[in-house]
């Protein structure tokens, strides 16, 4: 099975809009829908929070703690689609940035749900 790290938009999560945290994209990793290919375990949900300055150190941090190297990365949904966007850098921009951090792929979206 893959695993995974996904990684919330803290606003969004603390605030409510429309993303409670992490359900979605568990229940989309644990069916293997939406942008997960097949059924997934997610090993570490990390929140970035503004102004997303520590998510990188975050993810690898919860790398480290878990003992689970995962095979991707995934920007919720929330954070990909989130309007109004994040005022400090766009999803492909966090994206690039936590990549080039971990070496570890990136992938922008978790899911459909509404």
């Amino acid at each position: 099975m893959k695993k995974a790290i996904v990684v919330g938009c803290g606003s969004y999560i603390d605030s409510g809009y429309g993303c409670p945290g992490e359900w979605r994209c568990l229940k989309a990793a644990g069916e293997g829908d939406g942008k997960f290919e097949e059924p997934t375990h997610v090993v570490g949900f990390v929140k970035c929070e503004c102004p997303g300055r520590a998510t990188a150190p975050n993810v690898g941090m919860t790398i480290k703690l878990s003992e689970v190297k995962p095979d991707a990365i995934y920007l919720s949904s929330c954070m990909v689609g989130a309007k109004p966007g994040c005022p400090y850098s766009t999803p492909e921009e966090k994206a690039a940035f936590i990549q080039e951090k971990t070496g570890i792929p990136v992938i922008l979206g978790t899911h459909e749900y509404k």
